[in-house]
């Protein structure tokens, strides 16, 4: 399908045909349902579902009936109950569903990666999380594993944007079959059909930590200690992405999501590329709150801008806020390539974490340090909080006010 990807043992960028992937909707992560709104009778509900009903104990068989053709798709869907005993019924009427669970026509693999295809028999259709032009995105349940389902439909009436899409499926693909990291979103395969393509991968029950958050905005801030931890988690799992030449273009708090031990994944790779040096890349992938002023601005770039949106992400952590609240993106995108702007480090910062920030997110790529360094500057903040810590404890025990640093 036009793209080869040769493994190299010194980490050198992959050269790929032409392919670049489009964001399935913008502003929104392949897996952070908790930052979206689904339609539930008339109205709207966040995207949590850790208390969803997954398999056979709240399954129904739905019998539909498939564009285009007269025979009748039965296949499984299940409700998704919440505490209030409220049921919102999933694919009730999907013809994207349909066209991925039609019997008529088997489901098929990649050449030379058949080893990750999905059994659909094995595969649970939840309800939809998020809609955009040529897909949706689906909660559900593969061998009795909570999924995250991607579909994208096959353009029928636009040849070149169908062709352009199975290649971007493809590379995708092969993307996330590499990348096996604690702190990667797992895949767990993918499959085609004649009018769709499926990516399935694991689901974070914990949300997105922009919704993490958005929860705690009227509590106290987020934990120092917490947020290091956090931060350090996504810094490790870039470090293994950039390993490979890859760039993510798309880091921000929407796409990093919280697993059941409160570990951090990143995920929505659906706008990753493979780096190809000397080449001019579309910037309109990422989000201009966390973008990089030469995305912005439409100039080449390296691996460097991942660097800077995770500047932008470190802050969002320790200060508990959305970049830029009071601007628009577009304000924020202009101020940010005009005026220099940045957000405001607060006075009590710790200075190696003011540090950490303030390089990565400065306007010269070649001054934003490696994600290498980044993760070994983590680590020097890590230790002096848990010295902090220990010290506050102490002067606890001897009738002092503890620091509230943990």
């Amino acid at each position: 399908m036009g793209a080869n990807i040769n493994h190299r043992d010194d980490h050198e960028p992959y050269d790929v045909t032409q392919g670049f992937y489009y964001k399935l909707y913008d502003d929104a992560s392949m897996d952070s349902f908790s930052s979206l709104q689904m339609s539930n009778n008339g109205g709207g509900s966040a995207m949590s579902v850790v208390n969803s009903s997954v398999g056979s104990n709240g399954s129904d068989t739905l019998m539909l009936k498939h564009h285009g053709s007269n025979h009748v798709v039965t296949y499984t869907a299940y409700h998704s109950h919440n505490n209030k005993g409220r049921v919102s019924q999933g694919l009730s009427d999907d013809a994207l569903a349909q066209a991925l669970l039609d019997p008529c026509f088997p489901a098929k693999g990649l050449q030379g990666y058949e080893q990750w295809t999905i059994q659909l028999e094995k595969l649970n259709m939840g309800p939809t999380f998020a809609q955009g032009a040529f897909g949706k995105l689906y909660k559900g349940s593969y061998n009795g594993e909570d999924v995250a389902i991607k579909l994208l439909e096959k353009p029928e009436d636009n040849v070149d944007k169908a062709n352009l899409m199975g290649q971007q499926f493809q590379q995708e693909v092969m993307m996330l079959t590499r990348l096996k990291h604690p702190n990667i979103v797992r895949f767990i395969g993918a499959c085609y059909k004649p009018m769709v393509w499926c990516i399935v991968t694991e689901y974070a029950k914990g949300g997105s930590v922009r919704h993490f958050l958005n929860k705690r905005r009227n509590k106290n801030s987020v934990p120092l200690r917490l947020a290091v931890k956090q931060a350090l988690d996504v810094a490790k799992g870039m470090e293994y992405v950039h390993g490979f030449g890859f760039i993510h273009r798309d880091l921000k708090s929407d796409n990093l999501l919280i697993s059941s031990d409160r570990s951090i994944k990143i995920a929505d790779f659906g706008v990753a590329r493979i780096e190809v040096q000397n080449e001019g890349m579309t910037p309109e992938m990422g989000t201009y709150r966390w973008m990089a002023p030469e995305m912005i601005q439409h100039r080449p770039y390296t691996q460097k801008v991942d660097v800077y949106s995770f500047g932008i992400v470190l802050w969002e952590l320790i200060t508990g806020t959305l970049p830029y609240h009071n601007l628009t993106d577009l304000q924020a995108a202009f101020a940010v390539v005009n005026k220099g702007l940045r957000p405001t480090v607060p006075n009590d910062c710790l200075p190696i974490l003011r540090e950490i920030m303030t390089r990565c997110w400065d306007v010269d790529p070649d001054v934003r340090p490696p994600f290498t360094q980044v993760v070994k500057m983590l680590e020097m903040a890590e230790t002096e909080i848990m010295t902090m810590v220990r010290s506050a404890r102490f002067r606890g025990c001897c009738g002092s006010q503890p620091m509230t640093i943990d």
